[in-house]
This record gives C-alpha cells, sequence and structure tokens, in this order.
C-alpha cells in the first residue's frame, strides 16, 4: 500500500506531494542507522566480550544458574557472547520491532534460539513469572543503552527500573561501572560557536548588542569528533576532573543530581567551554575498560579506537569568565534523565538552597540567535576571512543609490550593506524566527512587501538557508531569484552569480565503516544484519548523497577536485534538466570510497567562497574542508581500488532536475 507524504522541499521552498512506501519510515530509519558501526567497532566488541565472559565465571563461581537480561540487544551479539561464555540462558529486549526480528534471525543462524528469548518490548514493559516475559529475574545485566552523553538514551531510567523489577538484588552488570571527566578549556575555536563576535566594517565596529552578548544560549550539546580539534586549539584552564560515576551492579536512581569538582586554575585566561568524555569498566576492577577518550589522550595515536556513533561532548558556559593561575573553583555539572549541565563558581560563592537548585537550571536562549543560528552557523558567521570575502564583493557592487534585497536566514549581509552605503535594503527569509531577529536585534526597517515601483539593482544571498542540508540545497537562492525576476532592474547585480557543483574521489580514513557490511563480529555471524541494512539502502539511500562534516572525519583525495555542474544565477532556473557526464582520472593510490560533492560561489569574477575544500589538495592527498556546512557524500556500495597512475577513471552522470531541485547521480568505473 502506498500513501500520498506531503514534504517540504528545501530545494525549491514548495510543498511536495509523494507518494511513499508504507515501508519507507522503515527502510530510513534502518539505512540512517548506526548498527554498522557499531558492529565494526572491535575495541567495544572485545572489551564487553572480556566483561561477559569474567561475569559470567563468577557467578559460576558463586554456584548459581547464570540467567543475563540484555537490554537493548540490537543484533543479538552482547546475548551471544553471554551464552558462549557459558549463560544457562539469556533474555534479549529489544523495543524497535524491525531489529527485533533482525536479532531472533541471527541468533537462529548462530544455532542458540533455544538459550535467547528475544523480547520485543521496551524494558520498562517486561514481566517476570511464570506467565511473565522472564520466567526469573536475572543475574547478570547487560546493557548498551549509551550515547555520547552518556545519559542521552535513558540509561538511568532503565537501569532504576531494571534493579527495581528484572533482575537480582547483588547482581553483575556489564559495564560495571561508568564515570564520567571533564575538562574546562579556553578557546576562540570552540567559542566561536557559542557567540558572535564584534565585526569591522570600514570605520565602524558592528558590535552585537547587549541582548546578544549577555544570553546564557541554548542548552544543548554539541556532540563532534574532538580527535579533530587539536590541543594546539585550545589552552586547559582545569585539569580532567572526574565528575560523575555510577555503579551499574547496584540500584541506580534517575532522580536529578549535582556533582561538583574543586581544582586550582592551571593557567590564567578565559573559560569557555567544557570538554567531555566517558569511560566504562567492564569489570569491577577496573581492568577492562572503553574509554571515549579523543585521540589526543593517547600516548600512541594508533592505538585509538575509532567510533561514530559514541563521540565527545562539548558544552559552552552561559558566559565567559576570566580566571587568574591559582585561582580555586568548583565546577559542578547537574543532569536529569537524558542531559548534563555545566557551571563554573568560583570557591567563595555562597552554598545556600537557592544556588544547589539553581544548578539544575538549563540556560535559555532570550535573544533568539541561538535558537536561528545552529553551532556551525555561529561559526560561519564569525569567520573574518569569509567577512572580508563578502565585504570586499559588496564594496565593488554597491552603489549608492542603489536597492539591495538580501535572500538569506539569518544572515548579516543587510546589515553590511547598510553600513556600505546602500540606498535602501531589503531582505526576506524563510523562516520567520531568522526575520524577528534580524529586525530586533539590529533595528532594522522591515518591509512586509515588495512594491511593484521597487526595483532592486542588487539581489544577494550567502546564500545560507537554516532548511538546507546537502550541498544544493542552497540552490533556493536561484529560486527565490526566480521569483523575484520582474523586480529586478535591467543589468542588476546578482551576487553570487554562480555556483559550481565540485566532485572529488576520496579514501575515507574510518567513516567509510558505517557502510560497510560487517559479515562475522567477535567469531558471529551477522550477516543478516548486513543483507536487512543493505535492503534497505537499496530502497532509496544507495542511490544518494548524505550530508557529513567532513572536517570530522580525515579523507585522502584520489582525484583532482573537478567541476562537474554550474548553476548561472543570471538566469532563471532552466525548465529542463541540467545534465552533466564525463570521467574523472583517480590518480591517488588507494581504495576508493566514494565521492564527496560541495558548492562554490563566485561572488565576483575574482572572488570565490567554497563550501568545500578550503585549501588545495596537496601531493599526499590531504583535504581540508570547510567546518561551517556539510558536504554531501556519495559512498559506493563496494570500494573501488586505484593503483595511482590515472588508468583507473570513474564515469559519473549527473542530473539536476529543477522541476524537483534534487541532484541525481550514477558513477561506474573503468578500469584500463
Amino acid at each position: 500500500m502506498k500513501t500520498f507524504c506531503g514534504r517540504a522541499n528545501p530545494t525549491t521552498g514548495a510543498l511536495d506531494w509523494v507518494e511513499e512506501s508504507e515501508e519507507y519510515d522503515y527502510h530510513q530509519e534502518i539505512a540512517r542507522s548506526c548498527y554498522a558501526d557499531m558492529l565494526h567497532d572491535r575495541d567495544r566488541n572485545e572489551k564487553y566480550y572480556q566483561g561477559i565472559r569474567a561475569a559470567v565465571s563468577r557467578v559460576k563461581a558463586r554456584g548459581e544458574r547464570v540467567i543475563v537480561l540484555d537490554i537493548g540487544t540490537g543484533t543479538g551479539l552482547l546475548s551471544m557472547m553471554a551464552v558462549s561464555a557459558g549463560a544457562d540462558f539469556c533474555y534479549a529486549v529489544e523495543v524497535f520491532k524491525p531489529m527485533a526480528r533482525a536479532a531472533t534471525c541471527i541468533i537462529k543462524k548462530n544455532g542458540f534460539s533455544d538459550k535467547i528469548k528475544v523480547i520485543n518490548k521496551h524494558s520498562t514493559e517486561v514481566t517476570v513469572g511464570p506467565d511473565g516475559d522472564m520466567q526469573e529475574r536475572a543475574n547478570i545485566l547487560v546493557t548498551e543503552l549509551f550515547d555520547t552523553e552518556l545519559i542521552g538514551e535513558g540509561a538511568l531510567p532503565s537501569y532504576e527500573h531494571a534493579h527495581l523489577h528484572l533482575v537480582q538484588v547483588g547482581c553483575e552488570a556489564v559495564p560495571h561501572r561508568a564515570t564520567v571527566y571533564a575538562q574546562l578549556v579556553e578557546s576562540e575555536q570552540l567559542w566561536s560557536w557559542a557567540q558572535i563576535r564584534s565585526v569591522q566594517v570600514d570605520e565602524r565596529a558592528l558590535v552585537p548588542p547587549a541582548a546578544v552578548r549577555e544570553c546564557a544560549g541554548a542548552h544543548a550539546v554539541c556532540d563532534i569528533q574532538l580527535s579533530q580539534v587539536p590541543p594546539s586549539a585550545f589552552t586547559p584552564i582545569s585539569p580532567l576532573c572526574s565528575m560523575f560515576s555510577v555503579d551499574f551492579s547496584r540500584p541506580v536512581s534517575s532522580a536529578p543530581r549535582s556533582f561538583s569538582c574543586r581544582f586550582v586554575v592551571q593557567a590564567g585566561g578565559r573559560a569557555q567551554v567544557v570538554l567531555s568524555w566517558w569511560d566504562l569498566d567492564m569489570d569491577p576492577s577496573g581492568s577492562i575498560v572503553c574509554s571515549m577518550a579523543p585521540r589526543w589522550t593517547y600516548s600512541d595515536p594508533r592505538e585509538y579506537p575509532w567510533r561514530d556513533h559514541w563521540m565527545q561532548s562539548v558544552y559552552f558556559l552561559p558566559a565567559e569568565r576570566r580566571v587568574c593561575e591559582g585561582e580555586e573553583l568548583s565546577l559542578s555539572v547537574s543532569h536529569d534523565d537524558y542531559s548534563w549541565i555545566p557551571n563554573l563558581q568560583p570557591m567563595t560563592a555562597p552554598q545556600n538552597i537557592y544556588t544547589y537548585i539553581q544548578s539544575f537550571c538549563r540556560p535559555c536562549c532570550t535573544c533568539q540567535a541561538h535558537l536561528v543560528w545552529t553551532r556551525p552557523r555561529f561559526g560561519e558567521l564569525n569567520d573574518w576571512q569569509r567577512t572580508e570575502s563578502y565585504l570586499s564583493a559588496l564594496r565593488s557592487v554597491l552603489g549608492k543609490d542603489g536597492v539591495c534585497l538580501v535572500v538569506s536566514d539569518g544572515s548579516l549581509l543587510p546589515i553590511f550593506a547598510h553600513l556600505l552605503g546602500a540606498r535602501k535594503v531589503c531582505f526576506c527569509v524563510s523562516v520567520k524566527l531568522s526575520l524577528l531577529l534580524i529586525i530586533t536585534i539590529f533595528k532594522l526597517l522591515y518591509c512586509p512587501s515588495f512594491s511593484q515601483r521597487l526595483q532592486i539593482s542588487v539581489l544577494m544571498g550567502e546564500p545560507y538557508f537554516s532548511t538546507s542540508l546537502l550541498p544544493w540545497h542552497s540552490l533556493f537562492f536561484w529560486y527565490c531569484r526566480t521569483a523575484l525576476a520582474r523586480l529586478l532592474r535591467p543589468g542588476a547585480t546578482i551576487l553570487p552569480s554562480s555556483a559550481t557543483l565540485y566532485l572529488l574521489g576520496v579514501e575515507f580514513q574510518d567513516l567509510w565503516r558505517i557502510r560497510a557490511p560487517c559479515g562475522t563480529c567477535e567469531g558471529f555471524d551477522v550477516s543478516p544484519m548486513d543483507e536487512m541494512v543493505q535492503q534497505s539502502l537499496d530502497f532509496r539511500e544507495s542511490r544518494e548523497a548524505e550530508p557529513h562534516h567532513l572536517w570530522e572525519y580525515p579523507c585522502r583525495a584520489l582525484s583532482k577536485a573537478h567541476p562537474v555542474m554550474t548553476f548561472d544565477f543570471q538566469q532563471c532556473v532552466p525548465e529542463q534538466p541540467i545534465n552533466s557526464q564525463g570521467t574523472l582520472p583517480l590518480i591517488g593510490r588507494g581504495r576508493c570510497h566514494g565521492f564527496a560533492l560541495w558548492m562554490e560561489y563566485n561572488l565576483t569574477d575574482d572572488i570565490t567562497i567554497s563550501m568545500g575544500l578550503t585549501k588545495p589538495v596537496n601531493e599526499e592527498g590531504e583535504c581540508v574542508w570547510s567546518p561551517h556546512r556539510k558536504q554531501g557524500v556519495y559512498f559506493l556500495q563496494t570500494p573501488w581500488e586505484s593503483s595511482g597512475d590515472g588508468h583507473t577513471a570513474v564515469s559519473y552522470n549527473l542530473t539536476f532536475d529543477p522541476s524537483i531541485g534534487d541532484v541525481k547521480m550514477d558513477f561506474s568505473v573503468t578500469q584500463p
């Protein structure tokens, strides 16, 4: 059965009614899951297996039958580990129905159906008793309920319920313990994602109003691959502090709590950002540790286990605070069921019920900027080199009698145009909150409609739209330009004048794992999971690019950056599709996992802004990517081997369909 679904089109701005199979959401969920990444996480799997073996041995040493409860079983991997380690029976709980089916299939394929029961429920709905889901309480609790913040998937309430209703008193737990670490740092790079900076426009300084400067921001963790932020990008203010530890073998409380760590400031500066990660002790002695620490904490970086399903957390203090070397401070973190709230206090601060309650209060954005601009967007607006490029382009096209129209969300271009002397500046946005932000904060005049007499001399955009994910989604600017054609003066300037879509063959250092089949994992056949993921990918996702911040995922170029398609904003959007076909020689030796795609915008004849590579690729193929926008990644189902002599070439066929605002692509390899 198929149904009509209304979907907002980020490129055309239209509401498209499309016919979708009733299985579309199911396939999309499977295709975008992190199961392949987890199965490829060898460090995680080995540590869990070691911890499970040790727990089973301890229970057997007490002369007890080993009954295991595995909450969030996923593929059933941990349950199979438990039975292989000698468990008498295992209850595998999985709430996601497709995964419960997959676990049942995998368990049967590996011959464990008689010792593992899959329960397709949330763990809080599982019953125990003669007529229940479980015949008896378990004496080993195995879970993998963690996210980048540790508690963000509701781990604490699930553990709390399990100890009350599903496991025996004094049970073993794998993992046995979790510890959350935090470090206070000063970092211009990271802080630029939290607050907008002043901008110098000729002789005038554009200073954010107090409402923005003093806003505490919106509370939300920024989870990133912190290994890609080099230690040179921050200065430690505090030592690495152990903030919170929980023993999963004992009753767990999900009630809000606060923890603090006193320290002496190591280096004076501005306390701005809290970096955080956690470790899992798989056994009571702490001899089996699975750590989420970033690469630069390892004495030998080659030992760092890459993973994308668990990363590191960045928290921004409500306001930066100047601190002096030797000063005594207290870093505190408070948690609810799902998230952490950091806070910094001097040791002399009074401790009373008010400050205790205040520690649980979430920072709240009062200036609207943090609701409109994402963290990468803040960084983009604070990029002075990028800003100078736009200012230079504006200076070259603005006239004193010019009428400017800016089409972008939450952009500073209207302010720049006004400060550079434009007679009239108008702007339109796709999100109303962006409009309110610019009007309220920068006190601009809002024109709710355009007069028929108003003739635009300069139409400009970054372009940036909050609904854009893939590079070509920002072509919404082109559709707006087409709709506004009747308001443009003859010879009106369009800025940017055009956009070029680039293509680059790449070998990923690690990102390929999220799409690669696993086959066997720790000796267990998980191929049914591979087949299920591939079927869901083939439903649609395998024929599409997906968005990624490639600055977080190192890759090596195997080809030259190749322009494949140009969009001329001087003209209206054509009615016919734009097609580009050609070949791309692979000149680097390695495995081509796929292709990176990005836009470069031509502001003027000599000023170009890249949303992808920010530096030319060097001889080693090193790629430096813009941290502000996501690039598109098209993964190959099977990697292609490149000898690096240029004889292996990629044939590409890309088509931009103006009716739907999407780019369809197909690739094939030509061997010598």
